[in-house]
This record gives structure tokens, C-alpha cells and sequence, in this order.
């Protein structure tokens, strides 16, 4: 789960899958105690790891290898920020929700590009949470850099909001 936030999608995934080992990264000192936290409460510490990671840095060796990575990355222009609604506004880290640069694919790039260089394992899925509004985009990207069946789901409200796809092969690492 990479800019996991609280690390609400990773404990979820590994409380419903007893086989699996997640790894929680964030870059958010706060929001990695939060994680700590609620690994502890949910009693799932002896296969969840919390980590500090850059989603925008290369990852360190060791943290190869996954079969499925989740993200929900910032994507918020800072000139949108007044159309957002105040409660989260008043309640997520500016961190976790604005792209630093006005580029809202910032992250999705690295990541995807990150994940088809040997993040992820052939066969793998990469799952990430966007803004309705760059969904073709986001596709795209994934398309671009050796993923297949790539979907675009929606969520209760009917809109874009998950896209997914599979990686066929690992390119070489850029």
C-alpha cells in the first residue's frame, strides 16, 4: 500500500487474506504512526510492516518483488483546492492530497514506471485510487508501460474512480 495514509487499504487487503504480507509505505511521519497504530490494533503485526518511503524516489532493493500494489497517491491541484469540500480539507494532510509541482500524474508516472522496472512481479496487479477527471490518463499510463487488461472502475457514486491492470513483463530498470 504506497502512500498508504492511515493504511486503511493494506490492513483491509491483509485482514481478509491470511496468506498475505503487506508492506504499509508512507512518507507522512504522522500518518506512518497512525499505520503503526492500527497494525497494532488490528493485531496484524507479525505481517505487516510499516516503512517511510518517497513514492516519487526510487524504492530500496530489499522492497522488490511485490504481487499487488495498491496506491492512492495525491492528485489535487493546488488551484482546486476551493472546489474541495471543507471536511477534507479540515481532516487530510495537505501532504496526502496535493501534487507539489500542479502536475496531477506526477505520482501515477513514477509509480507505474517504478512498478513495470521491477516493483512488481510479471503477472502482478498495480491498483490505483485517481481523480474522476484523469482516468483516461491514468489507463494510459499503465498501457504504456507493459500492463494489460487495464480497467477503469467506478465507485458507489458511478464515478471513475479505480483503474487497474496487470504487468505481462518487467522492463529494465530506467
Amino acid at each position: 500500500d504506497l502512500c498508504a495514509g492511515s493504511g486503511c487499504v493494506g490492513l483491509a487487503v491483509a485482514a481478509n487474506v491470511p496468506a498475505c504480507r503487506a508492506v504499509l509505505g508512507e512518507l507522512s511521519e504522522g500518518a506512518l504512526r497512525i499505520c503503526k497504530q492500527n497494525v497494532r490494533r488490528n493485531n496484524l503485526n507479525a505481517r505487516v510492516t510499516c516503512l517511510s518511503v518517497d513514492a516519487l524516489e526510487p524504492p530500496a532493493s530489499s522492497l522488490w518483488d511485490f504481487d499487488v500494489i495498491v496506491s492512492n497517491p495525491p492528485y489535487i491541484k493546488q488551484c482546486e483546492r476551493a472546489l474541495m469540500e471543507h471536511n477534507v480539507l479540515d481532516w487530510e494532510p495537505e501532504l496526502a492530497l496535493f501534487v507539489p509541482n500542479e502536475d496531477p500524474l506526477l505520482f501515477y508516472r513514477a509509480i507505474t514506471q517504478r512498478a513495470a522496472s521491477g516493483l512488481l512481479n510479471p503477472g502482478g496487479s498495480l491498483y490505483f485510487e485517481i481523480n474522476r477527471e484523469h482516468g483516461a490518463e491514468t489507463m494510459h499510463l499503465l498501457e504504456a508501460n507493459g500492463f494489460v487488461d487495464v480497467q477503469l472502475l467506478k465507485d458507489l457514486s458511478g464515478n471513475n474512480r479505480i483503474v487497474k491492470g496487470i504487468l505481462t513483463f518487467r522492463r529494465p530498470e530506467m
